[in-house]
């Protein structure tokens, strides 16, 4: 091996050198030794940590995840904890999800966080994701950690942290978390206790079935029809959480035939039955569609490994299950939601919908009619958890509905994170409701459209290794904005990470009201838009397009106007 005058050949000789490296480990790093191909793929940086945590690769060294990057984390957040709550008993919940090593990470970070005097309670075995928000309010808790890589693939794992809310941190707490965990050396500052010890000094604590049976009791309070309950529902959760919590909801409140996808229900850290365990993807629904037909059911979920995103089938006239893409879960949800509490109220003034700058308008639309107000967050549901905290400080609001287009969705404050429990027991309450009625969701979306104009969407993205080539085009765009796209003009142009909205007729100049972010949103003047965005957790550019029209074949047509345009844009800058 050449002389170890870089960065990630020095890194790999510390870690080398580590006299407490666990076996494994030790023989992993002795192996590749004299690769330095290897060496630097697995030392060439720090697994980062962004805006909702880490996720990455297993393996060792400290451009993957594992037990040392595991540590180092959460040696930072404890030391933010202590610098926060000074003077204060500090607890913090634990989950994980089913992946490998899950439990094994969850329990290094609460060795860490028992070893700085701080009480870590950890669920007695994997949990869905928002369970882990509720436990954090209910049992007192100053944050939370969950091990998951959600739907990516079985060699990811990931770490994600919240706040006391029950809400994922929001950037200016991430920033200064970041800032702890880079002043700790990872082999010198972190502070370890063993499992006997922590039991010992009461730090150690397992989180029980109390807090399950609590959480459920305030999702089945959100399911209001009492009508008949005949609906017949295919479930999956795709290897992940979402067993039994799912069934069992659906079960106590009255639903008999719920059928479940039985070579999915076990947790496998392989997702051995599917290709991704991602339910923005038909191929994930291939097993619940068959059992759907044989069983003739009406409505399809299937819900991701950490059970805070979901997908839905519903049946249409020939038989067959089109999915429902998130805009359409969402609009259909809050426009269930508004009618039921109109019904109740009469008025539903003060109450508030959020949804984030990249789900379209239709939501929006539904709820001006109902007098209700619309809040726009940036991309990520953190944002939204921080809204409702808010509001919750506010008397005369009242938090009704929140939602994101990539499957991800939130009624009532008990959590403050996507909830995937709750939205497929309000899909099936939904469904079962029009059911009665006789109406199908595919039937009452068709009835949303025409009401309030076609909304169609469709989200383009493509890998971008080079950092250069993200900024050459959202720097060609911003210059060169387009001003007209088909017949339609472009009458504003916001930039997010400068923070000014730019009327492309006037010049007029307008600050947004929003933490700074790379994207660049294009308002076009009959409602459609467009937004380009570089990926928060992966090397990848997003571009959403949103397509507002009076019938489906006049906005599909727009949808390819709109692409065709940004894509002859781009194209150059791309193949540079």
């Amino acid at each position: 091996m050449s002389e170890l005058n870089n960065e990630h050949l020095q890194r790999y000789q510390r870690w080398k050198e580590y006299p407490y490296l666990d076996p494994e480990t030790r023989n992993e790093l002795e192996r590749i030794s004299g690769d330095e191909a290897t060496i630097k793929e697995l030392f060439s940086g720090e697994l980062e940590f962004g805006t909702g945590g880490m996720r990455g690769i297993m393996g060792p060294g400290s451009a993957r995840f594992n037990r040392y990057v595991v540590r180092k984390a959460t040696q930072g957040l404890a030391n933010y904890l202590k610098e926060k709550h000074p003077q204060k008993e500090i607890k913090v919940a634990l989950a994980f999800d089913p992946r490998h090593r899950s439990r094994e990470f969850a329990e290094e970070a609460a060795l860490v966080l028992c070893a700085n005097n701080i009480k870590a309670l950890v669920f007695d075995d994997i949990r869905p994701t928002p369970v882990l928000s509720f436990a954090i309010r209910y049992l007192d808790c100053a944050g939370g950690i969950v091990i998951t890589a959600s739907h990516n693939p079985p060699e990811y794992n990931g770490y994600k942290v919240y706040g006391n809310c029950g809400a994922q941190f929001v950037p200016s707490d991430t920033e200064e978390i970041v800032e702890h965990i880079n002043q700790v050396d990872l082999f010198q500052d972190v502070k370890l206790m063993t499992r006997e010890e922590a039991i010992s000094y009461n730090l150690l604590h397992t989180i029980g079935e109390e807090v399950d049976r609590s959480y459920i009791e305030n999702v089945k309070s959100l399911c209001t029809f009492n009508g008949k309950k005949d609906i017949r529902v295919v479930f999956t959760p795709l290897h992940g959480t979402g067993h039994p919590f799912i069934p069992m909801v659906l079960n106590e409140l009255g639903y008999e035939n719920v059928f479940t996808v039985e070579e999915q229900l076990k947790p496998d850290p392989s997702f051995s039955s599917v290709k991704s365990p991602n339910p923005e993807e038909k191929e994930a629904f291939s097993l619940a569609l068959d059992l759907a037909h044989r069983n003739e059911a009406e409505i399809v979920l299937a819900t991701d490994p950490d059970c805070d995103r979901v997908g839905c089938g519903v049946k249409n006239a020939n038989g067959e299950f089109p999915l429902l893409n998130g805009n359409q879960i969402g609009a259909l949800l809050l426009n269930y939601l508004l009618e039921r509490e109109y019904k109740l109220y009469g008025s539903l003034s003060g109450c508030i919908m959020i949804k984030t700058v990249v789900t379209n308008n239709l939501g929006k639309k539904i709820a001006e009619d109902y007098g209700v107000e619309t809040e726009e967050t940036l991309t990520g549901f953190k944002f939204i958890g921080e809204k409702i905290r808010q509001y919750q400080e506010k008397e005369d609001c009242r938090f009704l509905f929140g939602y994101e287009e990539s499957y991800g969705y939130l009624a009532g404050t008990f959590t403050r994170d996507k909830d995937g429990i709750i939205t497929s027991s309000l899909l099936v309450d939904m469904a079962a409701y029009y059911h009665h009625r006789g109406v199908t969701l595919l039937e009452k979306l068709e009835e949303l459209y025409r009401r309030y104009g076609y909304h169609l969407d469709e989200l383009s993205s493509f890998k971008l290794e080079n950092e250069r080539v993200v900024e050459a085009i959202l720097k060609e765009l911003k210059h060169h904005a387009p001003q007209k796209i088909g017949d339609v003009e472009v009458k504003e142009m916001k930039d997010y990470r400068e923070g000014i909205s730019y009327n492309l007729k006037t010049g007029r100049k307008n600050e947004i009201d929003l933490p700074r972010t790379r994207a660049l949103f294009f308002q076009l003047e009959d409602e459609s838009w467009i937004c380009v965005r570089p990926s928060g957790t992966e090397p990848k550019m997003k571009i959403y397009y949103s397509s507002v029209g009076n019938s489906r074949e006049e906005t599909e047509q727009k949808l390819k106007e709109m692409e065709k345009e940004i894509n002859q844009r781009i194209h150059p800058l791309k193949e540079a």
